[in-house]
């Protein structure tokens, strides 16, 4: 039988203040909001439709309300008629330090797409982080999702070396995007070791 390949492990990006946070301006329409328990049901319709999934694959209490950092103001919506139709949490993970909040499932309804929203929830979620006193921010993405990286990368997100293999991953993502030159300097610096150092 032969061996299941190894998940490659995610990409890694890396704000180093939460200075000059953009201000929030959504479009006509749409509003700011934090997650209720009975938005559960939408928020993972909304997941599904923003990662492509069957109906029913996301689960909001096994990826969510589970983890001991869940509070329900770290998970915001943008609603529009309603509807959640994007999200972003602004959650926390221990391994990159207690100063450095942590993006978590940003997702937009493909629908709204065009309108920002992923920008503007994500700056929520970061505002957020900020609220709580946390100095720094990181995110996790996948190497297809070029769209979702160059968002990240208008908002001042930097790519992180935190495992080999982006050595070569990170360039060709840049490149697509017209950014390799950019980020020259950390590409061909050392590994990035955890936690992240305070500034």
């Amino acid at each position: 039988m032969a061996e299941k390949q190894a998940k490659p492990v995610q990409l890694l990006m890396h704000r180093a203040n939460l200075n000059h946070l953009p201000v929030l301006e959504l479009p006509p329409g749409y509003t700011l909001r934090d997650f209720t328990d009975a938005d559960e049901p939408a928020w993972n319709a909304l997941q599904d439709l923003a990662y492509g999934c069957k109906p029913g694959h996301n689960d909001f209490t096994k990826l969510m309300r589970s983890d001991p950092e869940f509070r329900p103001e770290r998970v915001k919506l943008i609603v529009c008629g309603g509807a959640a139709v994007a999200t972003a949490s602004a959650w926390h993970r221990p391994v990159f330090g207690a100063h450095v909040g942590y993006v978590h499932w940003v997702g937009s309804h493909p629908e709204h797409r065009g309108k920002k929203l992923g920008h503007w929830v994500t700056v929520a979620a970061m505002e957020h982080m900020r609220g709580e006193g946390r100095m720094q921010v990181v995110l996790h993405t996948d190497d297809f999702r070029l769209a979702a990286i160059k968002v990240y990368l208008a908002l001042g997100f930097v790519p992180v070396l935190d495992d080999e293999s982006h050595r070569t991953r990170w360039p060709a993502i840049l490149e697509q995007l017209g950014a390799a030159e950019r980020f020259e300097s950390i590409l061909s610096g050392p590994r990035v070791t955890l936690p992240l150092r305070a500034n």
